[in-house]
């Protein structure tokens, strides 16, 4: 059974965690579990509630009429709310609930009314990568177990391919060449695969290697397709056991290119000050750094 504890809650909803103590006590609209220690936690139904109770509050509909409502009518009004108003809090809690649902169709919903509403870029900066932050949250609690960490991301991987697959050809003498690869043992490309749609989409010629791709290999394509700018990163410290020999290990397998560290990395690559060497934290970043 998925267990949160209040502070999880607090993370997943925005909802303080005072705020959802009082409301316990006011309105009862939870009933928490209590370990041996008397130690409070929630299930997943509660966390769907709370999700769609956030969404009314936020709209403006007050607690003591939310406290109130059938569980199905608040599921429902949340749903509708949601639907119209396109905040990314609010789609933001709808993609939580759909992939504690394991739901495709629902995301997929999600995700089309951010694009028209937002854009595809807003929709991945603003509403995507904020979500599996929270994810994050509740995969290192064990709230989200491995499995559905997988399904979300391979649906938002497969989105940023088809879009990546619908940008125009390069056709500008203008245009740069930039290499992305993550480095071995690392296998979140999500982050570099929206970079790589942002530099493709800002006319650049893009080539792509992926996920835990050895350095030799990544030496032998640049040494055939010359590329001008070179960008790699990490999410954790675990791929690379030394961040600064990595880099180093980097500058002298490709001497006077331009290199773009993110993900930890971009830490360690800020503070080195090097020639050639650059931090990338943003998207902001990254345009600024290709120009």
């Amino acid at each position: 059974m998925e267990r949160y504890t209040l502070n999880d809650l607090e993370r997943l909803t925005g909802i303080k965690a005072d705020t959802l103590r009082m409301w316990e006590q006011r309105y009862h609209i939870t009933a928490p579990h209590r370990t041996a220690t008397k130690r409070k936690w929630y299930t997943g139904d509660d966390l769907r509630k709370l999700i769609n109770i956030s969404i009314l509050n936020r709209n403006g509909v007050k607690i003591s009429e939310i406290s109130a409502m059938p569980l199905k009518i608040l599921e429902d009004r949340a749903a509708d709310l949601a639907k119209g108003n396109g905040g990314s809090n609010d789609l933001i809690a709808s993609l939580i609930i759909a992939t504690m649902n394991y739901d495709e169709a629902a995301v997929n919903e999600i995700l089309l009314r951010s694009v028209i509403t937002n854009g595809f870029q807003e929709t991945f900066s603003s509403v995507v990568f904020p979500f599996l932050r929270k994810v994050g949250v509740m995969w290192h609690t064990g709230t989200v177990n491995v499995g559905a960490e997988h399904f979300i991301s391979n649906i938002f991987r497969r989105r940023l391919i088809a879009a990546f697959d619908n940008l125009p050809p390069v056709i500008s003498d203008k245009s740069k060449r930039i290499l992305l690869f993550l480095p071995e043992n690392e296998y979140h490309e999500l982050g570099l695969l929206y970079y790589a749609f942002i530099v493709r989409s800002l006319g650049h010629a893009v080539l792509y290697l992926g996920q835990s791709t050895p350095l030799n290999a990544v030496t032998e394509v640049s040494e055939t397709w010359k590329p001008d700018i070179i960008i790699t990163g990490v999410l954790s410290g675990m791929p690379v056991n030394d961040g600064d020999d990595f880099i180093m290990e980097l500058i002298r397998a490709f001497p006077g290119k331009k290199l773009l560290f993110s993900g930890i990395l971009a830490e360690i690559a800020g503070r080195k000050e090097l020639p050639g060497v650059f931090a990338c934290r943003t998207e902001n970043d990254l345009k600024l750094l290709i120009l």
